[in-house]
């Protein structure tokens, strides 16, 4: 499946899709439930390290990503809305504090089985939204949705 991510020039946003061949509220478990998270999120050259992840609403969550190379990136939010439908939460990543961005992520059943997740991210400012791209999050995404892919397949 490909994987869709979309920053306008100029505009404070990343838009980002995909489908996956899965019901919505399989998908939506995987996007919830820490056991499932720990095992998709982050490319594969990462290994999830410290990790604490409430995903409810009011609930947050903290995670580090260990690289092969020994670098740690770790990433901090609050879910504010968490219904079968939609996620909204507040992402940051600790290596560039203060720019807090607000993530809203949807699931959309096409039947068939198969699920659409629509995502927005909107940055406090085009400069924090080009700082994001350009961290080579791209990478990042495409390789967490295939392995979220593999993840679907085996909880199916």
């Amino acid at each position: 499946m490909n994987t869709t991510i979309t920053a306008q020039p100029g505009t404070p946003f990343i838009d980002i899709e995909r489908e996956f061949n899965a019901p919505p509220a399989l998908v939506h478990r995987a996007w919830t439930e820490a056991d499932l998270v720990k095992q998709w999120l982050g490319p594969r050259d990462t290994k999830m390290g410290v990790f604490d992840y409430d995903a409810r609403t009011g609930g947050g969550y903290r995670y580090v990503h260990l690289g092969d190379d020994g670098q740690e990136y770790a990433f901090r939010g609050v879910f504010h809305t968490v219904t079968p439908e939609r996620i909204i939460q507040t992402f940051e990543f600790e290596g560039w504090p203060d720019q807090v961005s607000v993530e809203t992520m949807t699931f959309e059943d096409l039947g068939d089985g198969r699920t659409r997740v629509r995502s927005r991210s909107v940055f406090p400012s085009v400069e924090a939204r080009d700082g994001m791209v350009e961290s080579g999050m791209e990478h990042g995404v495409v390789e967490s949705y295939e392995r979220l892919d593999e993840v679907l397949a085996k909880a199916a």
